[in-house]
């Protein structure tokens, strides 16, 4: 059993300023560690439910956050950004049994992490066809173009409880919960107890529990804090705006969504 898994650090336990998701700063090797440990936890309950071949894309920010030497065998690790429009799921491809996402946040348009955001940063909201997009529905899409099942997700609880309003089936851990600029977090030693046995149980079950449900067309809107990102971004072929933040851009392709996220912003 081949599996995918995307790895942030925003939605790890513990994470509750930028300080400690950017490489520069003091607090940030803590909680590096404690996005490998979850990572490793993930690992480990996919190698006990029978998994042999397992791909790592290391997804937040320079891509290079993940220690190398604390994985386990028979893992593949993606560092650093190619350019690729499939962004936090480069390398997926149909070749794979399932998706894990760890270590994963709110979105934009939420309060529920003090960290939260969309890819950039630079947005208010971000919509697909009307829903509040995460970087969890952006990759969860991604995936099921390649025909591939999300199966579980830990992170924050505005972030697990929006991905089961999508995957009702999904398997997900809530480590923390966002409060106004503070966190309530599970202990480090639970989250990784708990992350292995659910990712296990994810993977035990059958597969076609996890319908996957591509939308046959899109429409995005994309609201930017800075008037003067959304007016250089209608610049890009097919995209309007409804308003001086604002843009609008509509396909019947995902990959042109991807696109459009890959290079506007």
């Amino acid at each position: 059993m081949k599996i995918y898994i995307s790895a942030d650090i925003e939605g790890v336990t513990g994470t509750t300023v930028w300080d400690e998701a950017d490489k520069p700063h003091s607090d940030y090797s803590i909680f590096s560690k404690q996005m490998t440990n979850e990572l490793i936890a993930a690992c480990e309950g996919a190698f006990e439910a029978g998994a042999n071949e397992i791909w790592i894309k290391d997804a937040h920010s320079s891509g290079r956050n993940i220690i190398p030497e604390l994985l386990p065998e028979n893992t593949i690790l993606i560092r650093g950004w190619s350019g690729h429009p499939y962004s936090m799921m480069q390398e997926i491809d149909n070749t794979f049994q399932a998706v894990l996402m760890t270590g994963y946040h709110a979105s934009d348009h939420s309060s529920g992490n003090p960290l939260s955001h969309t890819l950039t940063g630079k947005t208010v909201y971000t919509k697909i066809n009307d829903l509040h997009a995460s970087e969890f529905l952006i990759n969860t899409f991604t995936a099921a173009d390649n025909g591939v099942p999300v199966v579980f997700l830990c992170g924050d609880q505005a972030i697990c409880d929006e991905a089961r309003s999508i995957q009702a089936n999904l398997k997900t851990v809530a480590v923390k919960q966002g409060i106004g600029a503070s966190t309530v977090n599970i202990s480090s030693k639970l989250a990784l107890q708990k992350i292995k046995s659910n990712v296990t149980a994810a993977l035990e079950k059958d597969f076609s529990s996890y319908p996957i449900e591509l939308p046959e067309y899109f429409q995005v809107e994309i609201c930017f804090k800075d008037h003067k990102v959304a007016y250089r971004s209608g610049f890009y072929p097919g995209v309007t705006h409804k308003d001086s933040y604002t843009i609008l851009f509509e396909t019947e392709n995902y990959f042109d969504v991807l696109r459009l996220l890959r290079f506007i912003g």
